[in-house]
């Protein structure tokens, strides 16, 4: 899944490469894709790319009088080619397919993919980012220079909820999914599965530093990675995410999966709960 820290390498990118470019086609693959449908992708053919931001998980190219967001969901990603759409590009076996593309001045275009076995990836055409429902109700993003402590004790709330599910929740603190939770849970010492409401002042303290220093660390280690490299480099990162059977970097103890509430987690049973496995 897309997070904040590689989804921000992503628009930097599209800010740098893309800017300045008019959109000369637009091809359509899939259109489940198309979530306005009166104002389709199609209809920003002859606009120009202004710039490239980021609004949690989401990817707003932004043009002349209009925006086009791109939803990324479970397994949406861009590929970006040096090459008209119609052009033979050669592409690795394993690539996934694309969704949309978008042919660019310059003989540069644009690919909206997604590696999923169903489609979670959408396309908006709007006049302003925050008309998109899921961007309209995003959360405070840890990613902000702006954002402070009282925001994340807000998010938290003392609810009694489960800490990993609240760190997802792209309505309480937007930008983080399942890969980063875990690492900011290691990060923290604290249990996937603890309450918001049970955290004691220590713990809630290192949970907060934890976040900033993971997504931003993350951001920083991204820059400048290409775009067809950006997962690769996150997974290459990764302490207990995906490392289920393998030594905890920190204590030596074996990485566990815990499969709990529709989600799933990679903790450390010493480093966070205090060496019983869940």
């Amino acid at each position: 899944m897309p997070e904040s820290p590689e989804v921000e390498a992503l628009a930097r990118f599209l800010a740098e490469e893309a800017s300045g470019r008019e959109v000369r086609g637009v091809d359509v693959l899939e259109f489940r894709t198309v979530k306005t449908r009166a104002a389709p992708p199609a209809s920003i053919t002859g606009r120009t790319i202004t710039g490239a931001r980021r609004h949690g998980k989401h990817v707003e190219l932004v043009l002349d009088e209009a925006s086009l967001v791109v939803s990324l969901g479970r397994h949406g990603w861009m590929r970006w080619l040096d090459a008209a759409p119609d052009e033979a590009v050669s592409l690795s076996a394993d690539a996934p397919p694309a969704l949309a593309s978008f042919e660019l001045s310059g003989d540069r275009s644009l690919q909206v993919t997604d590696a999923g076995s169903w489609v979670s990836l959408g396309l908006f055409v709007v006049g302003d980012a925050g008309e998109v429902p899921a961007i309209a109700k995003l959360g405070p993003d840890p990613a902000d220079s702006a954002f402070t402590r009282d925001q994340f004790d807000g998010a938290l709330g003392g609810r009694r909820k489960q800490i990993k599910a609240i760190l997802q929740e792209q309505e309480s603190l937007a930008g983080i999914g399942n890969a980063y939770s875990d690492e900011i849970l290691h990060l923290a010492k604290v249990s996937p599965v603890t309450h918001a409401a049970a955290l004691d002042d220590g713990s809630a303290d290192r949970l907060f530093d934890a976040t900033l220093t993971t997504v931003r660390g993350a951001i920083d280690a991204r820059r400048g990675v290409p775009i067809d490299q950006l997962k690769a480099h996150k997974v290459a990162a990764m302490r207990v995410h995906g490392r289920t059977g393998e030594a905890c970097p920190v204590c030596g103890d074996i990485i566990r999966d815990l499969t709990f509430a529709g989600t799933s987690a990679q903790y450390c049973p010493t480093c966070q709960n205090g060496g019983v496995p869940l």
